[in-house]
């Protein structure tokens, strides 16, 4: 996406728990599906910001309803300014990493996937990141504390764009080896391309022809692509293109994982509620289920306590798409 009390938890001296390594299966055709969690990287024009003021973290009563409803992974969005300030080569904030650690231990504990994201378009204190030494630094300091717990995910950076596309690449891979450098190694790592990570411009925004070269010593990457269903695909907009939008605009892209043995998974997506949009919601995610072989899952951008009456909130127990958009879309996942 172009973008309760509140305390502050410190950093204790057991950050994760270990937890079997076996993933479960769940009873639908994608592997993964749930909801974005928005909220920790508001107010980025204010660095670090005052918690409870400029920013949030999430309502973690939430966690049951959602994953009772049948979903299983959580991407807990987040500003890497304030989890490493200062410096990539820096230490972990004790504050923020401490109320992030709280949240991948509670979901995770629940058997179900948390995905660490830093929301930053490839950006750090808002310069493009050049520094790829300091990139995987970044990586390894934030994987630490989680290296034993399989059920959390790194997604490398929310949606790159207007940037090199071989620095793109150069990033992802330095977020690899970072990752994976320190021992991390039974977690999935999720790739973001340029261009916002758009599904439908894979192939035309250059990252088809570039982000195949990724290697992980795991083998455990899953490509994330974004894909909104209006007109210009920012998902500002709650009028779909037409019912098919988002089959049509995952087609390239599937061929794309399909030729080069990849795995993807779309980790935004929305749209309005209303008919065409229902349609193609539902009618995309039964394409990816039809196609399961390379797609693993979905995440609905976006829940989250602050979000009102915002177009797409699937926060509990009003935002429009849970009372709304869910119970249509499940059956589908």
């Amino acid at each position: 996406m172009r973008f309760t009390q509140f305390f502050m938890a410190a950093v204790t001296a057991a950050l994760a728990v270990s937890v079997p390594t076996k993933i479960k299966k769940r009873g639908h055709k994608l592997r993964f599906f749930g909801v974005n969690e928005s909220g920790a990287e508001f107010g980025n024009q204010n660095l670090p910001g005052v918690y409870g003021h400029d920013y949030t973290w999430y309502n973690l009563s939430t966690i049951p309803t959602f994953i009772n409803k049948g979903m299983n992974i959580f991407r807990l969005n987040l500003q890497m300014e304030r989890l490493v300030p200062n410096s990539l080569y820096g230490p972990l904030d004790p504050y923020y990493a401490g109320n992030l650690t709280e949240q991948v231990n509670y979901i995770t504990s629940l058997g179900a996937f948390a995905m660490i994201c830093p929301h930053n378009y490839g950006r750090y204190y808002n310069t493009i990141i050049n520094d790829t030494a300091g990139f995987e630094a970044f990586w390894a300091t934030v994987a630490q504390p989680f290296k034993n717990n399989a059920l959390v995910m790194f997604d490398t950076n929310n949606e790159y764009h207007d940037m090199p596309q071989s620095l793109v690449v150069d990033l992802n891979q330095a977020a690899i080896n970072g990752i994976r450098g320190i021992g991390a190694n039974s977690q999935y790592i999720t790739p973001e391309g340029n261009s916002y990570t758009g599904a439908w411009t894979w192939i035309s925004s250059g990252n088809g022809a570039t982000m195949g070269a990724l290697k992980d010593p795991q083998n455990k990457l899953i490509y994330q692509m974004h894909q909104y269903l209006d007109s210009d695909g920012s998902g500002t907009s709650t009028t779909c293109v037409n019912s098919t939008i988002f089959e049509n605009r995952l087609v390239a892209a599937t061929q794309w994982l399909k030729q080069n043995n990849k795995l993807g998974m779309i980790g935004e997506f929305a749209g309005g509620d209303n008919a065409t949009c229902l349609s193609a919601l539902e009618g995309g995610l039964k394409y990816m289920g039809d196609n399961d072989n390379v797609w693993t899952g979905a995440m609905w951008w976006s829940a989250g306590p602050w979000w009102g009456d915002y177009i797409f909130t699937m926060e509990p127990p009003s935002g429009i798409a849970y009372t709304d958009i869910l119970p249509k879309i499940l059956p589908y996942d």
